[in-house]
């Protein structure tokens, strides 16, 4: 049954044991507002293509704040893969990619898919992966695993691409709006807005590093992408804009409009707090069933799946395992719902 649940600041509609955030955020009632405000306003032929600039700007920014990094690095775009493409394509013939084993496709895939130039892909496990950075030209992670929840060790990362030269690329989607970070350090880091960033899905966005802004390739340059798109729309040259802007394609109105305000939102908020809250509802799981604390947001966990459906438990099944997810608007009813699942 669906009830009003009030957390940090602000309303949501969420059934009880709703614990599929890893795969869709439910977004506070104020972003679905504004959303369905949106919507009636383009059934009554109120709406211009421009007006949704300011709300691409928005979401921008604050993505930005997320990740560590000024607005001016961030390209606009649909989804990681069609963001990472522009990376993958940018890669000189025969580079090498480190990646970890098990990791999220959209991440692996576009890299993969450059095999026709002798671009080879490397997996290792997770734990082994900073400690074999030397001899790789990029390193292609997701910091916090869709599977199972497992983190990256940044710090560990960060000293190795430091050490040997090698590039970085971060997949942050299963981490931004929960885990504080910090990530100006890195050459690019990609999101997705539909999942813990409670945004409608066709939102993502890339940060790009200014030293690694010539070796990303516009895949998909388009007029948005322009320097002043409204002045870009007809006829050559090619006149991209000079910052990450270069990288952006047309945005999904509605899902700009969403994110305009999901982020923001998230952005304003003590992420330690939040962490403390997902993170302590998910290790509090894991103990009253006699499993050590992980320390992280997302579990994978033994049992049917059609057990937690029948205990109210709205949740995915990924790698064989039930994948859970602990967000802003879980509590510990929903705890105990997952408990009287595994019995």
């Amino acid at each position: 049954m669906t009830s009003t649940r009030s957390a940090f600041g602000a309303e949501f509609a969420v059934p009880a044991g709703y614990l599929n955030s890893p795969s869709i955020g439910i977004p506070p009632a104020h972003v679905a507002e504004a959303v369905a405000e949106t919507v009636a306003r383009w059934s009554r032929g109120e709406t211009k293509p421009p007006d949704f600039d300011e709300a691409v700007a928005v979401a921008r920014a604050a993505f930005g704040q997320l990740v560590g990094v000024p607005g001016e690095w961030v390209a606009s775009g649909v989804s990681v893969a069609q963001l990472i493409a522009n990376v993958a394509s940018g890669l000189k013939d025969d580079a090498k990619v480190l990646v970890a084993k098990g990791d999220f496709t959209s991440v692996t895939f576009p890299f993969a898919a450059q095999a026709h130039r002798g671009v080879t892909v490397t997996e290792v496990d997770l734990a082994e992966l900073p400690g074999k950075v030397d001899g790789y030209d990029l390193v292609a992670v997701s910091v916090v695993q869709s599977a199972d929840g497992a983190i990256v060790d940044l710090e560990k990362l960060r000293e190795a691409a430091e050490a040997t030269g090698a590039s970085v690329l971060l997949d942050a989607t299963q981490a931004l709006g929960w885990l504080p970070l910090d990530l100006g350090w890195a050459d690019w880091v990609v999101g997705a807005g539909y999942k813990f960033l409670l945004s409608p899905r066709g939102s993502a966005w890339l940060s790009v590093h200014p030293r690694v802004h010539e070796r990303t390739l516009p895949v998909n340059a388009n007029w948005y992408a322009g320097e002043d798109p409204w002045q870009s729309v007809y006829g050559l040259p090619l006149r991209l804009a000079g910052d990450a802007r270069a990288f952006d394609l047309s945005p999904v109105w509605f899902a700009q409009v969403g994110a305009a305000v999901a982020l923001p939102y998230l952005a304003s908020l003590d992420l330690a707090a939040v962490r403390a809250h997902n993170v302590g509802l998910a290790d509090t799981l894991l103990t009253k069933l006699g499993l050590p604390e992980r320390g992280t947001a997302i579990l994978a966990l033994d049992g049917d799946a059609a057990r937690f459906a029948e205990a109210g438990v709205v949740a995915s099944v990924r790698a064989g395992k039930v994948r859970v997810g602990f967000h802003l608007y879980n509590d510990l009813g929903d705890v105990e719902r997952v408990l009287h699942a595994i019995g």
